[in-house]
């Protein structure tokens, strides 16, 4: 991990999808396209070294999952499920209030919207080294709640050929029963162009390695998406009040999920940076994943010196990290100020792993610099609004001649045609 300076920072730390993925995923977006169920099972048997018969989870396999998994982690993912619940009911609650608004722009121009759940989404969950059945979760409750009837999941099998129980426990807990077998950009492909066994969904949301990233990129448009998440980040402020072996274990819990992830201090306080990078050193030796932790933290951990916490919040909002936490004596003396992050930690209890399973929080989040523009998955990502127009006689001499003259001078003479015969029907 190195100390820089703030005026070391170079202007553009985001995370570029590396071209040579790009062109790959682009071909086997196409094989999926021109082949279908049999393209998927090629491509697992290349990348997963599994040969498979059927591409969807069993009823019988889903079963014995489930008495795989013990007591106690069947009620922490329960809870886990309730708190996020709780959360995106009242998200919902929100939203269901758009319904059925209607607006008398003039005397009898109506203009009206209304607000109804998308009808049928995948959820990409990662698999490989970490099975990441909180994403299910994460992606799966708000989706649910929103009132999506169809959601279907893929998930990369393990090496011996099932998808990890966990997984499928969540899953049914969502009652998801439409499970299939894959992962990668094939599996994003699948649920985007549809297959022999998949049929293609609205949207797409989850997160998953560079190759799920490019294939969600390459495919926006043919399908909704809810964003092309790169490597996990989080940015810690913190002060000399602040315990160096929290804010420690706080990055390497980070570190440790991919050599790309990215975990960053900011410090007004020279002292506490040489007391964490004492302290990492020391959490290393006894960490299980400190092999992926400590690469990461060489490749892509700066500690970051500011003059002061003003300066921190300047360089939070110019990163926008995925997370960003407050290990400060006064966090209202820059609350105010922080405007871009996925989402906030206040405090030296609140460690960002509870964002990530059971505080109720959805931890899909921007990356990248997203949070500039846009916040973390919730329920309103699952809705979608819709307009209508109803035009009466009296309505249409309110605003048909405006329509007209606009029309003929941007060229389209076609549609002040079509606004003009209805005029002279009155």
């Amino acid at each position: 991990m190195k100390i820089i300076r703030a005026e070391e920072l170079t202007p553009n730390m985001s995370f570029a999808i590396n071209p040579n993925i790009q062109e790959r995923v682009r071909k086997i977006i196409s094989d999926v396209a021109r082949r279908g169920d049999e393209a998927l099972k090629e491509y697992t048997r290349f990348y997963d070294q599994i040969e498979l018969t059927d591409l969807r989870v069993r009823p019988n396999e889903l079963k014995e999952a489930l008495s795989q998994i013990s007591p106690e982690l069947k009620k922490s993912i329960q809870l886990a499920l309730e708190n996020l619940s709780f959360s995106s009911e009242k998200q919902a609650a929100i939203f269901k209030k758009l319904h059925d608004l209607k607006v008398e722009v003039r005397p009898g121009v109506l203009a009206s919207q209304k607000v109804i759940p998308l009808a049928r989404v995948g959820i990409y969950v990662p698999g490989g080294r970490f099975p990441l059945f909180s994403s299910l979760l994460m992606a799966g409750v708000p989706a649910r709640i929103a009132g999506v009837k169809e959601i279907v999941v893929c998930s990369p099998p393990g090496k011996n050929g099932l998808i990890h129980p966990a997984i499928l426990y969540t899953a049914s807990l969502l009652n998801v029963e439409e499970i299939y077998k894959i992962g990668g950009a094939q599996a994003v492909a699948a649920l985007a162009i549809g297959t022999q066994s998949i049929k293609r969904v609205d949207k797409i949301v989850g997160p998953g390695n560079e190759y799920v990233v490019a294939a969600k990129k390459e495919l926006y448009g043919l399908v909704g998406i809810d964003f092309t998440a790169g490597p996990t980040e989080l940015l810690i402020i913190a002060d000399r009040s602040a315990d160096p072996g929290l804010i420690a274990a706080d990055l390497l819990a980070q570190a440790e999920h991919a050599p790309q992830a990215r975990s960053w201090l900011v410090t007004d306080d020279p002292i506490l940076a040489e007391g964490v990078l004492a302290e990492i050193k020391e959490q290393l030796k006894n960490l299980k994943t400190a092999e992926i932790a400590g690469e990461s933290l060489a490749r892509n951990g700066f500690i970051i010196l500011v003059d002061c916490l003003e300066e921190a919040a300047r360089i939070a909002n110019q990163l926008a990290p995925e997370h960003l936490a407050l290990m400060i004596e006064n966090p209202d003396s820059i609350l105010g100020k922080l405007q871009n992050y996925g989402s906030l930690f206040i405090g030296k209890f609140t460690a960002e792993a509870l964002g990530d399973y059971s505080s109720g929080l959805n931890h899909i989040l921007p990356t990248n610099g997203a949070s500039r523009y846009t916040g973390g998955l919730s329920v309103k990502d699952f809705f979608k609004l819709l307009t209508a127009l109803e035009v009466s006689r009296e309505g249409l001499k309110q605003i048909g001649p405006a329509a007209i003259l606009l029309a003929e001078a941007e060229g389209l003479v076609a549609h002040a045609a079509s606004i003009r015969r209805r005029l002279k029907m009155i």
